[in-house]
């Protein structure tokens, strides 16, 4: 069946995507050492040490816990969060959007300078656990500039779609794989992770990396991933996550809420977004808490693995 968008959600095919003006960003290197950023200021010296010791933990079975419920559709009502303030629900979506609008055509150097370059390497670990085989097609949810998306092809993965409720993130991730010639092995399309417009068992991975957390329904999204995996498939999130180092929280609320607004305001112009990006992986459920909620929308063996102390974490579940 051909992926075809619902009519709700305006889906919009790679030749109906323009291009971003500017130059494009380059794609991640997912094989070797991290590269400079594009001032030349070389992240990985920085943090070359830091990471040897924090970087990747052991995967963490996660088993049944009392965890009290992150809150759903039902239980706040018509309000939910929106970094740390309360916003009508059905605005959220709209107020995220324009956030990416405003930071698309930086997003990639701010991804940088928020995390000191080190995504790139959680993002290295996360494609590497996805196990790509030529005979297995991606989804990629909320895939932005393309990241997940081009590592999972240079891993020998199949077919991928490549989805984001921005389109003008998507316009940077479709200019970025016509440049690393792999447009020809992606679809680009503007989905609502919360309504897919795809079969049932139609996929055999599903991602979504650092884009969880903005989405308004989070439970509906992961019972949709489920929903589209085959049996045998399995999902994966890459998100900022709890600190579980205690010497860490001071230096990086500090950096979160300090620095980054500052930061953001210098290199794109907007403090306020980046300001809203710290709030809200401040009022992301910790590790446990996502773990249940994978389990509660029907996901099985449910595992996450700590990077960097906590600071983001990787979960995955089956569908079985």
């Amino acid at each position: 069946m051909a992926f075809k968008p619902f009519p709700e959600i305006q889906g919009k095919w790679p030749s109906e995507i323009k291009a971003v003006d500017g130059n494009v960003t380059d794609p991640l290197p997912l094989k070797g050492r991290a590269e400079p950023t594009h001032d030349g200021f070389d992240f990985w010296k920085l943090w070359h040490d830091w990471s040897q010791r924090y970087i990747d933990c052991p995967m963490t079975d996660s088993a049944e816990h009392n965890v009290p419920p992150f809150p759903s559709s039902e239980q706040t009502g018509d309000t939910t969060d929106f970094g740390y303030r309360n916003v009508p629900r059905n605005q959220k979506k709209t107020m995220v959007r324009e956030v990416f609008e405003s930071v698309a055509g930086k997003y990639d150097i701010m991804n940088d300078v928020m995390s000191l370059g080190i995504h790139r390497v959680w993002k290295r670990i996360f494609v590497g656990m996805l196990g790509a085989r030529p005979n297995m097609k991606l989804l990629d949810l909320a895939g932005g500039t393309g990241d997940i998306t081009f590592g999972w092809l240079r891993a020998g993965g199949g077919p991928a779609i490549l989805s984001d409720i921005n389109s003008a993130m998507l316009s940077v991730g479709r200019d970025r794989a016509i440049k690393a010639g792999l447009i020809g092995q992606i679809e680009v399309c503007v989905v609502d992770a919360e309504a897919i417009p795809l079969p049932d068992c139609s996929v055999d991975r599903v991602t979504i990396a650092f884009g969880l957390r903005n989405c308004t329904d989070k439970d509906a999204v992961l019972r949709e991933a489920r929903r589209v995996l085959k049996p045998g498939g399995r999902f994966f999130c890459l998100e900022f996550s709890r600190v579980e180092i205690a010497a860490l929280s001071p230096v990086y609320d500090t950096w979160s809420f300090k620095v980054l607004p500052k930061m953001g305001q210098l290199i794109a112009k907007d403090a306020e977004s980046y300001q809203y990006l710290a709030e809200s992986i401040r009022m992301f459920p910790d590790q446990e808490t996502l773990a249940q909620m994978m389990r509660d929308a029907g996901l099985e063996r449910v595992q996450y693995r700590n990077l960097s102390g906590g600071i983001a974490a990787i979960h995955s579940g089956w569908r079985l």
